[in-house]
């Protein structure tokens, strides 16, 4: 999913070159950082990187059995990773003799996986001595491969949730349960579909290593700077055209990519010295970019890894994911336009100065980018399932680029794509791969309805109070680990509780897919935030502030979709009156959000106006007409408050 940030290797001016070089390696904290191999070894790692691709791509047409499928992929994941992702820093661009043995004992451990086919399922409840070795080392390699790609947090969760599987019996009630054996765990987690090759895996090695490739093949046909560019030249040339074209210009990358802080980097890069100009402060610009990363989480087609998790969850279409996703999305990049309408009226600024081409000239050199966008849900929407979308958009994206000679994807550039791709996934599919243990754990220990039983219990039956909790317990868990991870987490622990109220489950879902991603603005994991004030100088703190303000809307819309069944009609789902009467009351509330919290509406706003708006906005937000009414009535007295103390 996520873009090289070293797609700005040019230092902007007002930019400095340490600030992106700190940008980057906090976007390695999110990726991982890589080894950079010289010699005989960097060609053998583009070799093993594009043999993983290939076989994804012919996976994707052909079909191959899940449990040919699966092993494979976490056998080239684990072999590229103990090669790429040094086990300290001290031994960066080395390879060291355990990472030759790592390597060489994932490969075995794979291998003997696909020998054993479908016997080894029949032996997962009595495996033998032989499979509970190699179980028990697959499960060390996975566990020393989240250590190098997501840290010692993201490590202890998931070595938490093997303790309570192994000790269940000796903790008080209600978390006890009867415990199990070592061999009894490592064969439910190893030898079965529900463990490390369950569907988090399932996911990885299907939809998310695909669209990782189809943004690797947009970035190297250089759709990247043409989605940046584009931006300036359509929103620029405005008193308010700094801001507007940083929301453009991140809805469009983060389009295409997946990634948030990837987003942020490659865009904040470029854009900075144009806020700068226009007159935001370091913190208030960095906000402002950490923010529109962020979108990159939530805008189809791509979103975020979670969101094809939720599919798989589910058990519906990705197709269907994306819808539930327009709106929301919808309603946070319009959060933010108008937010930065109003960064232009308190901030003294000018128009910002865009490319030189004009945005028609843009279009007819460079408009085939958007073709490849396009045709994921083109090709959906005629039928085709999310993986055959994904693989055919892929090869328009390929056949696309030759419209132009800077463009084209010759073979270096396609090795080069297809390399990238393979190991923009390693991180993820690690995580995927580690939190099929912590599923495996909790379908063997029946966690999720317990826990699910407790947070109803301490909330007395309050569906306001569980989803307050549920939301509460998604944020603290993301805050720990990686969006992925706490999203599979919270969906199998977490989001039973909703269900339990009688929430829809796919608004269940979506509401944990919400707060998962916002953790990616919240410290002291705030790689976005904290990335974006590398690069314009700013206090990482305050920025972190900056991006909360900005990102108020997308906090507070994931409680419509679970407090009332009308809330659904944000999700697309109902009737269509439904849905329009809740996006319109939806929107306003958010424009009183936006004035609310920036101060302004028709002139610099006090503290009674504020409140009004806010207060109004949240109410418009909620889904029932009694809470529209009020929210009317509220904003109208904050506009009214303006108004009479703009004429004093």
């Amino acid at each position: 999913m996520a873009e090289a940030s070293g797609a700005a290797a040019h230092v902007p001016e007002g930019v400095s070159a340490e600030g992106l070089r700190t940008a980057r390696e906090l976007a390695e904290r999110e990726e991982g950082a890589t080894n950079t191999l010289r010699g005989p070894l960097g060609p053998a790692v583009t070799v093993l990187a594009v043999a993983m691709a290939l076989l994804h791509l012919y996976a994707a047409y052909a079909v191959v059995p899940a449990f040919i499928l699966r092993p494979l992929h976490v056998g080239f994941v684990l072999a590229l990773t103990f090669v790429l992702y040094p086990a300290a820093m001290r031994w960066r661009n080395r390879m060291m003799p355990w990472d030759w043995l790592l390597a060489a004992a994932s490969a075995a451990v794979i291998g003997y996986i696909l020998w054993g086919g479908d016997a080894l399922a029949e032996r997962a409840v009595f495996p033998d001595p032989d499979d509970l070795v190699v179980s028990l080392a697959l499960i060390l390699l996975v566990l020393e491969a989240t250590r190098r790609t997501s840290g010692l947090i993201m490590l202890s969760v998931v070595l938490l949730f093997l303790a309570y599987a192994l000790f269940g019996a000796w903790l008080p009630a209600p978390w006890t349960h009867r415990g199990y054996e070592i061999d009894r765990l490592a064969g439910h987690l190893v030898l079965t579909l529900e463990g490390i090759f369950g569907p988090a895996v399932d996911v990885s090695s299907t939809l998310i290593i695909l669209f990782t490739l189809f943004g690797a093949f947009l970035q190297q046909s250089g759709a990247g700077r043409f989605f940046i560019d584009f931006a300036f030249a359509a929103m620029g040339r405005r008193q308010d055209g700094a801001g507007r074209t940083v929301v453009l210009a991140t809805f469009l990358l983060g389009a295409a990519s997946g990634s948030g802080v990837a987003n942020t980097v490659t865009v904040g890069s470029v854009a900075y010295p144009l806020l700068a100009k226009a007159g935001y402060t370091r913190d208030a610009a960095g906000g402002l970019l950490a923010a529109g990363g962020l979108g990159a989480l939530l805008a189809p087609p791509v979103l975020g890894a979670a969101a094809f998790l939720i599919a798989e969850f589910l058990k519906i279409s990705y197709l269907d994911v994306m819808r539930m996703a327009v709106i929301p999305a919808c309603l946070y990049y319009f959060a933010l336009f108008m937010m930065v309408r109003f960064d232009a009226k308190r901030f003294p600024s000018a128009a910002a100065e865009g490319p030189q081409d004009s945005l028609l000239a843009l279009l007819r050199g460079h408009g085939f980018h958007f073709l490849s966008l396009v045709s994921i849900v083109v090709f959906m929407l005629l039928g085709f399932s999310p993986i055959l979308a994904v693989f055919w958009a892929i090869l328009v994206a390929f056949a696309a680029s030759f419209m132009r000679r800077d463009s084209a994807l010759t073979p270096p550039r396609l090795v080069a794509a297809l390399k990238a791709g393979a190991i923009g996934v390693l991180g993820v599919a690690v995580t995927c791969a580690a939190a099929g243990i912590i599923v495996g754990v909790v379908t063997l220990t029946g966690l999720g309805l317990k826990f699910s039983g407790i947070v109803v219990s301490y909330a007395g039956g309050s569906l306001v109070l569980t989803a307050l909790y549920t939301g509460l317990i998604v944020w603290v868990v993301g805050l720990a680990v990686p969006v992925t991870a706490s999203y599979i987490i919270c969906a199998v622990v977490a989001a039973p509780a909703l269900v339990h109220m009688g929430v829809p489950e796919f608004a269940a879902h979506m509401f944990v897919f919400y707060y998962a991603v916002l953790s990616e603005v919240s410290p002291p994991t705030a790689l976005s935030p904290f990335a974006a004030a590398a690069i314009t100088g700013g206090n990482p703190y305050r920025t972190t502030l900056q991006a909360w303000k900005y990102t108020v809307p997308a906090f507070v819309l994931p409680f419509a979709f679970v407090l009332e069944p009308a809330g659904a009609g944000l999700l697309m789902q109902g009737p269509v009156t439904q849905i329009l009467l809740g996006t319109g009351t939806a929107a306003l509330g958010v424009m009183a959000l936006a004035a609310g919290f920036q101060g302004w509406l028709l002139r610099e706003a006090g503290a009674v106006p504020r409140a009004l708006l806010v207060a109004g906005g949240v109410c418009l937000i909620y889904p029932a007409l009694s809470a529209d009414a009020a929210g009317v009535v509220l904003c109208a007295l904050g506009v009214l408050a303006q108004a009479a103390g703009r004429r004093a």
